[in-house]
């Protein structure tokens, strides 16, 4: 068991056996691999993805941040060359799996249009299709600040992309303001979506 859960590789890979095994019993309990079934898949590696996503929002907001004043000087190098782009990595591609799997379950299950529009094509007249529509449109939001403005500035803060040390502090200050315009919009985004599910 050491040889598993002391390597996070193994960890995840034994995490995703685990995941088959619960798919050979539901298989042989009777359910199909039909539509339903890879729908079900494609949601299982949104929220998979959202978890990262959103995981990684909340521990920069919630841990990192609040933290790095409390750290001495010679130690913050550490955190912006070993720490923080890894974070990043997992951050930004977990944005990016969250809103790929997201439209392919919107366009799957039929409403992705009708989201997108907030439903405006059906007169407004379905609510789940505005509740899931402003989380898409939250979760898009979202997405753009992490690819096109979080994630550039970081690099210029991290020293990533070599740039005048001058403009890391005010590419600090953005990267943060976004990053915490996102933990802001999480909430919402978050509530549109369950409402979308339990709601309506």
């Amino acid at each position: 068991m050491a040889a598993i859960l002391t390597s996070l590789r193994n960890t995840v890979i034994a995490g995703f056996v685990l995941a088959l095994a619960l798919l050979l019993l539901t298989i042989d309990l009777g359910v199909t691999l039909d539509y339903g079934f890879w729908t079900f898949i494609v949601r299982w590696a949104h929220v998979i993805c959202g978890i990262m996503w959103i995981g990684m929002l909340w521990y920069f907001n919630f841990v990192q941040m609040p933290s790095m004043p409390k750290i001495p000087d010679e130690q913050k190098p550490a955190i912006g060359k070993v720490i923080a782009p890894e974070a990043l990595f997992w951050f930004r591609w977990g944005a990016m799996g969250t809103i790929g799997f997201g439209i392919i379950l919107a366009h799957l299950n039929g409403y992705l249009l009708d989201a997108y529009t907030l439903g405006a094509w059906e007169g407004f007249a379905v609510p789940k299709n505005i509740a899931i529509g402003v989380g898409m449109w939250l979760g898009t939001i979202m997405w753009f600040n992490v690819w096109f403005i979080i994630w550039p500035n970081q690099k210029v803060a991290l020293g990533i992309v070599d740039g005048p040390a001058d403009k890391k502090p005010a590419a600090a200050r953005t990267a943060m303001l976004f990053s915490r315009t996102n933990t802001m919009l999480s909430i919402p985004m978050l509530f549109s979506m369950v409402a979308a599910q339990n709601i309506f």
